[in-house]
């Protein structure tokens, strides 16, 4: 069969492609794998079909106002974070001419020209939304962000006294003259401009005064400073902090004629390259890069409806930028800085809170150590307490015969107790070992933080291994026994991050099975020691042999499929863009192995492809909680193995991090793991989409009276573990 690569083109990348030049045709045998990685979806515009899923969250008028509200600041987070990562790298290559492009990928212009068309109606729907339907229903309840012009007079002079008290000695409004040129403008912060001219008068000369001509005026509103003020007492009102420092210009530029005045918020480049090959002192070079990450190039500039086009030019000229960098947003520029209101103490404007629950096998108060000697633990959070986890270190740390403890800190948190615990153990003379990330994205200051604390307290802390990223989440407790040392170990798919626990789906197993524990061993003195380390008995482990191992689990489902046994894949990721793997499944799919897959963020198989992938589904969840577990199943001929673990199948995560998957061993727990939580995914028919092969998401069609069923809900109070 010959196929045209167009036709596997989204339909905006098949408009582009009719423009170009004609693009080969090329046979399709069920063999040859390498070319069937040609029939993927663009990653960027996949990423922004999950980020669509979060909108939709936001205009489900179901959710409670301020669910509502939270999904509207995670859609401006994720758009704040793929501009400065995805965007910014396009821009960086957008005039060269010379690029290998990897399959579903378009030139640099042609792709950021089409993710503009995309990205424009997403931001008029979520400013409509807030605009016109979160902040009036908010209002109808008793949460008002009020219009600085309709407060009353005695409000008005309360919020003088603040204004004059607590923002009027912190700013520094910023003039361009010839002397004084356009100023820094710091990326995701807002800021105010206008123009200002003198005003001649009580003799004062014109010499004293300067031109007459207006001059463009900057003023950075103090990210240090609340961006909603209270008004009055009650709790329940409040206004924008730019409204109240432009309601008071006047006594910033006395004696001057002032515009009016209007706010706006530049997005920088923030994917800093570290050259870890280059650098004798990796804590110095992260700290470097942190500031040249402050001066990123310009991306984007956000500027409400009401800019006069003369504004937004100067703004767009003096910032090196073009009018498609331009996004005239909403009137309320970054919505998330509007989440301070979930803080409230409304609970009718939220969800139900979810009561946490301890596994029935550690209610009773008894030793982990003894337990984990009987049976393995699987903890499935946020339904399960992160408690479980915090106990487990500090019973580590305090246990008088815990000889050593070694951890890899990935997002820790600000006021995290596990770092505490390890400096409590240090203290106690147990040997402590932290491997911290000090180069994960946007933690890195907090992470250099704990770092320093750590290593200060006696922690032995290593930053891995040069030109990786240690990404996974492993603990490693030896104990000293009757019988020698016994190791305890826990394996997560998710940060030891007791904030995030609360808000990521994520599992954990806490075992003392003998061959996971001496793999963690080896794993540590592979990131600590730099050990060329290369066999592991049990543990799947990047970029030693995670690659080959899942290649080979799925290689070894087609084997069966094609052979008459059982054969089928189910997997949980959080994004699915390796071509490597979409290979693999395109010719299990080709061999008739069934395959389910549950990619939360960015998807490039296409699925449901007559001849290539028609034995392939992919739905996709976005609910109340941030799916992030990440679970793999083969049917493997009826002798089922299931792994979890911190590695997306990404080549990220295969070459460039160090990630760990784990088997889960006990038959309980695996059939838990199949029966009750894949499971429920495939069966949600309330938060779940199928993926289509056009590239978009559709509702999970339902059968007639068929009951509602949420995945995530279902889970709450599970207490089967």
């Amino acid at each position: 069969m010959t196929t045209p690569l167009n036709h596997y083109l989204l339909k905006d990348e098949r408009e582009v492609a009719e423009n170009s030049p004609p693009a080969p045709s090329f046979e399709l045998p069920p063999d040859a794998k390498h070319l069937l990685a040609w029939c993927v979806f663009n990653r960027d515009l996949s990423q922004l079909e999950f980020f669509r899923r979060v909108l939709e969250e936001a205009l489900d008028d179901s959710l409670p106002l301020l669910e509502r509200l939270k999904f509207l600041s995670v859609f401006s987070s994720n758009l704040d974070e793929f501009f400065m990562v995805r965007v910014s790298g396009l821009k960086e290559v957008e005039g060269c001419k010379d690029i290998g492009l990897t399959p579903g990928e378009l030139m640099p212009a042609e792709q950021l020209s089409i993710l503009r068309e995309r990205l424009l109606p997403m931001f008029d729907e979520a400013a409509r939304c807030l605009r016109d339907e979160v902040l009036p229903g908010l209002e109808a309840r008793g949460v008002r962000i009020a219009a600085y012009s309709s407060l009353s007079v005695a409000e008005k002079r309360r919020l003088a006294d603040y204004f004059s008290k607590n923002i009027f000695p912190i700013l520094t409004p910023l003039a361009v003259n010839s002397a004084q040129p356009f100023p820094y403008i710091p990326g995701l912060c807002l800021n105010i401009v206008l123009t200002v001219e003198p005003i001649p008068e009580h003799g004062i000369t014109r010499s004293l005064i300067g031109s007459p001509e207006a001059r463009f005026v900057h003023i950075r509103i103090p990210p240090q400073l609340p961006r909603l003020i209270p008004v009055g007492d009650k709790g329940g009102k409040f206004t924008l902090i730019e409204e109240v420092i432009e309601a008071h210009l006047h006594t910033l530029f006395p004696r001057m004629r002032v515009s009016e005045s209007h706010v706006f918020r530049v997005t920088r480049d923030a994917d800093v390259e570290i050259r870890e090959d280059q650098a004798a002192d990796l804590l110095r070079l992260v700290k470097e890069s942190l500031r040249e990450r402050r001066f990123g190039m310009p991306v984007r500039l956000e500027v409400p409806p009401t800019m006069p086009r003369e504004m937004i030019e100067y703004l767009t000229d003096s910032l090196n930028l073009t009018a498609n960098d331009v996004y005239a947003m909403g009137e309320v520029l970054d919505a998330a800085d509007l989440m301070s209101l979930y803080d409230l103490d409304r609970g009718d404007l939220k969800d139900e809170p979810l009561e946490a629950i301890v596994p029935a096998s550690l209610g009773k108060k008894k030793s982990f150590f003894d337990l984990l000697k009987k049976r393995d633990i699987l903890l499935h959070h946020p339904y399960t307490s992160y408690t479980t986890v915090t106990d487990f270190i500090y019973a580590a740390a305090k246990d008088r015969d815990v000889v050593a403890i070694k951890m890899c800190l990935y997002r820790t948190g600000q006021d995290s107790p596990i770092p505490q615990a390890l400096i409590e153990a240090s203290e106690a003379g147990k040997q402590v070992t932290a491997v911290v990330e000090i180069k994960a994205r946007f933690d890195e200051e907090r992470n250099i933080e704990w770092a320093e604390r750590l290593a200060e307290s006696g922690v032995h802390v290593v930053h891995g291994v040069a030109g990786y990223k240690t990404h996974c989440k492993v603990a490693l407790v030896v104990r000293r026994e009757s019988h020698g040392l016994q190791t305890y170990v826990h394996i997560a798919t998710g940060n030891y991050n007791p904030t995030t626990s609360k808000v990521y789906t994520d599992f954990g197993l806490l075992t003392a099975d003998s061959q996971i524990g001496d793999d963690a061993t080896d794993l540590f003195n592979f990131l600590t020691g730099f050990s060329r380390q290369k066999e592991y008995s049990r543990l799947l482990v990047a970029p030693v042999n995670l690659r080959a191992r899942m290649l080979q689990l799925v290689e070894r489902e087609t084997a069966h499929a094609r052979a008459g046994r059982r054969a089928r894949i189910v997997a949980k990721t959080n994004r699915l863009t390796d071509l490597e793997i979409i290979a693999a499944l395109y010719g299990a799919s080709q061999a008739g192995v069934e395959i389910d897959l549950i990619v939360r963020g960015s998807c490039m198989l296409r699925p449901g492809v007559p001849g290539l992938s028609e034995t392939i589904n992919v739905r996709s969840v976005v609910g109340r909680f941030l799916e992030h577990s990440r679970i793999f199943y083969f049917a493997n001929g009826g002798d089922e193995e299931v792994y979890i673990g911190s590695a997306d199948w990404m080549r990220r995560n295969f070459d460039r991090r160090v990630e760990v998957v784990t088997p889960v061993l006990d038959s309980h727990l695996k059939s838990y793991l199949k029966d009750v939580v894949l499971a429920a995914y495939m069966r949600d028919n309330v938060k779940a989409r199928v993926l289509n092969s056009e590239g978009a998401y559709e509702r999970v069609p339902r059968a007639p009276g068929e009951e509602n069923f949420d995945s995530q809900l279902h889970f709450a109070g599970d207490t089967s573990l």
